[in-house]
């Protein structure tokens, strides 16, 4: 049928066998009723209900009408059941998005989540596209930069990612080790190749190196995070990852600038489901020392 309203108000009008008992139920006008029933034995060209002083009793066509509706408010009932259910539960599928540099303490993390929870299938995605939570990509973004600022987001401030120039010993015994920012136009960099990039540290090195020596340029941060790893030249990496890599030499003063804020954000329609607020709870509380 085309109007859902007008089978409801029918159901309801053969339940409670009158207009005004309807009415009550469905929260609408008696005059809304009447319309509805009459607009619905027009479409149909069936006599649904024989009216009476004591009110409306369903006709044969009506009692197949009413077997119908109830049918399906059944199973609309038990659908909004599995729905609610599955909100109150700690299971299925957790989508959670973030930097790339993020991974090696998001990974343990997670396991650590769903060793908690053995019900929940991990979903981690990282990437440079920004998923869309209002498409329901992601229960659970990390993402750094200026607070989002999507209207049907909620936003709350986590940590934030310490950002270090670093070259390989090999790069710096060839090439030397620059001591002062007018020593940087003599050394090759690797640069994101996008020059809007909004990232504090790609706008400090735009700033303060020349274009053509940013020799080797990605629009993949882990490519940007491989080429310097891979001696290409000095480039930006995350702290958390590059004090893992023994080969990595820190080059000029780490500067507070460069950091970039990092924000929880999750969509108001699935901020307040079990799951995610498990998921926040525990994101927080092990990550409390985090040092990014």
């Amino acid at each position: 049928m085309e109007n859902w309203d007008e089978i409801k108000t029918a159901y309801q009008v053969a339940r409670m066998g009158t207009v005004s008992g309807a009415a009550d139920v469905l929260g609408v006008h008696h005059a809304t009723v009447i319309r509805h029933i009459d607009a619905l034995e027009g479409r149909l060209g069936v006599k649904l209900f024989q009216r009476h002083a004591r009110g409306y009793t369903a006709t044969e066509a009506g009692q197949d009408l009413l077997r119908v509706a109830q049918a399906t408010d059944d199973q609309f009932s038990q659908l909004a059941g599995r729905i609610k259910g599955l909100g109150d539960e700690v299971s299925g599928d957790l989508v959670i998005t973030s930097l790339i540099s993020l991974a090696p303490r998001m990974v343990p993390l997670l396991a650590g989540f769903q060793a908690l929870y053995p019900d929940v299938v991990v979903r981690y995605l990282t990437g440079e596209r920004l998923f869309r939570l209002e498409y329901g990509e992601a229960h659970v973004a990390i993402r750094a930069g200026t607070a989002p600022d999507q209207p049907d987001n909620v936003v709350q401030t986590f940590h934030h990612q310490h950002m270090g120039l670093y070259a390989t010993r090999g790069y710096l015994e060839t090439h030397g080790t620059p001591t002062s920012l007018a020593d940087l136009k003599h050394h090759r960099f690797v640069g994101h190749d996008n020059d809007q990039s909004r990232a504090p540290f790609n706008r400090w090195l735009r700033a303060h190196v020349p274009p053509e020596a940013i020799t080797f340029r990605s629009t993949d941060n882990r490519a940007l995070d491989i080429a310097v790893k891979s001696g290409a030249g000095i480039g930006f990496v995350a702290v958390l990852e590059a004090q893992a890599d023994p080969d990595l030499v820190e080059v000029l003063e780490r500067q507070a600038d460069w950091a970039a804020p990092l924000w929880l954000v999750t969509h108001v329609d699935l901020h307040r489901t079990t799951k995610v607020q498990a998921f926040l709870s525990f994101l927080k509380e092990q990550a409390k020392d985090w040092e990014v």
